[in-house]
């Protein structure tokens, strides 16, 4: 059996402990010595990309707000999905997490950082909504420190709060469309997309392509 081998690690500012391994080909991310992501298990992030930007025209001018980088397959599925005329903002509040898919993950998705329709942002998603024009993105894609439930970052509580849902339809186009990855259902958080305007549905979404059942799910939001 080939070993599990620990290829990099850091502290995040709330002091738990990340830390990015290999074993046999895959690759996972750990916080606090639970996975939070694993590359063998990515259908419901490639998920997350498609619906997201199902309905843009391929070669229409678009931008594209993502949060959360992770192992880079909900970037993948909104690259390979659109057209050269889009702009993808992608945010990701770690630098190690970019780092490491520059470095360590170059043959996974890392090599995607170099698209020339992608604008890197290593900073806090929450601030950098809040300063967002109105009416900026045609999407937004949140797959943000599993989901509603903050694992990593109190912080990252307030994206999904009331006010922070209002700051995100605010940003978002009319017409326009935001997706939230979740871990499972949570009505509470159904609610406030409600509340803030949204139409909401929910797309169940699997580990992996192959898998019988879904495990979480997709919050999808249009505009109106």
């Amino acid at each position: 059996m080939k070993p599990r081998v620990k290829l990099a690690e850091s502290t995040t500012a709330d002091g738990g402990a990340m830390a990015l391994y290999e074993h046999d080909g895959k690759y996972c991310i750990s916080y606090a010595g639970q996975e939070l992501m694993h590359s063998g298990a990515n259908a419901s992030e490639i998920l997350l990309g498609e619906i997201g930007v199902e309905l843009l025209e391929h070669d229409a001018a678009a931008r594209i707000l993502i949060g959360g980088l992770g192992l880079g397959f909900t970037l993948r599925s909104v690259l390979a999905s659109t057209g050269p005329n889009v702009v993808v903002e992608l945010i990701e509040l770690l630098p190690e997490i970019v780092s490491w898919n520059r470095e360590h993950l170059k043959s996974l998705n890392g090599e995607l950082l170099d698209d020339p329709r992608l604008e890197i942002h290593t900073t806090d998603v929450v601030g950098y909504v809040r300063k967002a024009e109105r009416a900026r993105y045609d999407v937004i894609l949140l797959d943000v420190d599993n989901g509603p439930v903050a694992m990593v970052s109190e912080t990252n509580v307030s994206l999904y709060s009331n006010t922070g849902l209002r700051w995100l339809r605010g940003s978002l186009k009319p017409e326009g469309r935001a997706v939230f990855w979740s871990a499972g259902p949570d009505l509470r958080f159904e609610d406030r997309l409600k509340r803030a305007g949204f139409r909401v549905s929910k797309v169940p979404a699997k580990v992996h392509a192959g898998s019988k059942r879904a495990a979480y799910l997709l919050y999808v939001a249009n505009y109106k």
